[in-house]
């Protein structure tokens, strides 16, 4: 894609920090790069939506969004834990919601237990992104949770926690067809340089997660 046909990648990046072993001055630190960049999104440990909510200022549609993970990175815990979590996050301030399901229930085909456990998340009102680690489930796997996920009303999907390969085009373009419009779509893992966001970008991805997301906003900008 021709530099002057490119999208401007600043607003489609949620700015990832989940590191758990980074402490306050990094997410300070982090905060501020996103609202100087105007990335979409910082994507944080929930315990840090307090103090990232102080540093984003209000809530504004056109304003970098504060983005809690719930069930980080696992999902291996019952869903009641989760909607704790994820109502701690809601009323600390957190704008939307990055959710791990319980991988378990899938494996076994508890699909309406998988069902309601996201589905009482997303009934707390933020936009819910589910976390499919689409490229360490089965095909068949893949399918089904992408249909739980759309039928529990998240807005979008994502490829991946970012513990894992680097997301694939290919991968993306899958969930495009998979999703029927229904859902937005966030690619996330692995994401190391500017022709490797734009790619993505082009296959269908609407968000970028990634902890790269200054290094890539200079090497556009730059």
């Amino acid at each position: 894609m021709p530099p002057s046909q490119s999208p401007d990648l600043a607003p489609l990046i949620d700015h990832a920090l989940l590191d758990p072993r980074q402490g306050q001055q990094a997410v300070e630190q982090c905060c501020q790069e996103a609202l100087h960049y105007g990335f979409a999104g910082v994507c944080l440990a929930s315990r840090w939506m307090p103090l990232g909510r102080r540093l984003l200022g209000d809530r504004s549609p056109s304003k970098t969004k504060l983005v809690s993970v719930v069930g980080f990175p696992f999902g291996a815990v019952v869903g009641a834990i989760k909607r704790v979590e994820a109502e701690f996050a809601t009323e600390a301030g957190a704008d939307e919601l990055d959710l791990v399901p319980d991988f378990a229930l899938l494996i076994d085909g508890e699909l309406t237990a998988l069902h309601d456990e996201i589905a009482a998340i997303v009934e707390l009102g933020l936009p819910v992104k589910l976390i499919l680690e689409a490229d360490q489930i089965s095909s068949s796997q893949l399918e089904a949770l992408v249909e739980v996920a759309l039928d529990a009303g998240v807005a979008y999907l994502k490829t991946g926690s970012g513990y894992g390969p680097a997301v694939a085009p290919a991968l993306v373009e899958r969930l495009k067809l998979l999703a029927r419009g229904q859902a937005k779509l966030k690619a996330s893992g692995g994401i190391r340089n500017l022709e490797q966001a734009l790619t993505l970008v082009q296959a269908g991805a609407e968000r970028l997660g990634t902890s790269r997301g200054v290094a890539l906003a200079k090497e556009q900008r730059g």
